[in-house]
């Protein structure tokens, strides 16, 4: 009788074990579900529109007998950024609202810029904006770029390259240029050597600066 009772105790024990065994089978078969924290990194692009209040452009020709500044309004322009380094831009520019700073008598200081807004120029009755699109980037050091891109004046485009510094402060941006354009190349050629002989001391040089500085916010 108590060897019958120990054989019962001990299958009592091995059914116990195999439901057991059973049981944690079945259960690591539908474990419980745990939360995974999966870190991913996205490259946020944000859009910096131009403050065409505070940019600024200024312009410089050079003729035999001297030179002739001023200014240009920027009239819009959008610079995306990514992990605070430049990604693409464009800007553009309002050439009717050019200017002459160099001269101060009223009189020739009108005479010149009108001279500068006709058809021997710029054309801005018919062509009244000139627009930059950036197409290559190559960052240096210390905030630097080598940008290049399609500079579009008179409807005629051409490809241009200049260095170019760009900064980020939070939700402001600064960048600075300074480009030096072949003005022939965007079919204005009065007074060139180029193109016009014996034009002695009235001769103006092809090639004229831009000095730009752009400011914008983070939208």
């Amino acid at each position: 009788m108590k060897l019958f009772q120990h054989a019962a105790s001990f299958a009592s024990i091995g059914v116990i074990a195999v439901i057991t065994a059973f049981t944690v089978q079945v259960k690591n078969t539908h474990p419980l579900p745990t939360t995974v924290h999966n870190i991913i990194a996205v490259n946020k692009v944000t859009a910096f529109q131009v403050d065409n209040k505070n940019s600024k452009l200024l312009w410089t020709a050079h003729k035999v007998t001297g030179e002739h500044t001023g200014t240009i309004n920027i009239s819009s322009g959008t610079l995306n950024v990514e992990n605070n380094a430049l990604k693409n831009g464009s800007f553009k520019l309002d050439t009717r609202s050019i200017t002459v700073t160099d001269i101060k008598d009223a009189d020739s200081n009108a005479k010149l810029t009108g001279h500068l807004k006709s058809d021997d120029f710029f054309a801005v009755e018919k062509y009244p904006s000139a627009d930059f699109q950036i197409t290559g980037i190559k960052p240096q050091s210390n905030n630097q770029y080598d940008l290049t891109g399609k500079l579009t004046i008179k409807g005629i485009t051409n490809d241009i390259s200049f260095p170019a510094t760009i900064k980020v402060d939070k939700d402001k941006l600064t960048a600075t240029a300074k480009v030096k354009i072949d003005r022939t190349k965007y079919d204005i050629k009065y007074r060139s050597k180029n193109y016009f002989e014996n034009l002695g001391d009235k001769a103006i040089y092809d090639d004229f600066e831009l000095d730009i500085t752009l400011l914008a916010n983070a939208q």
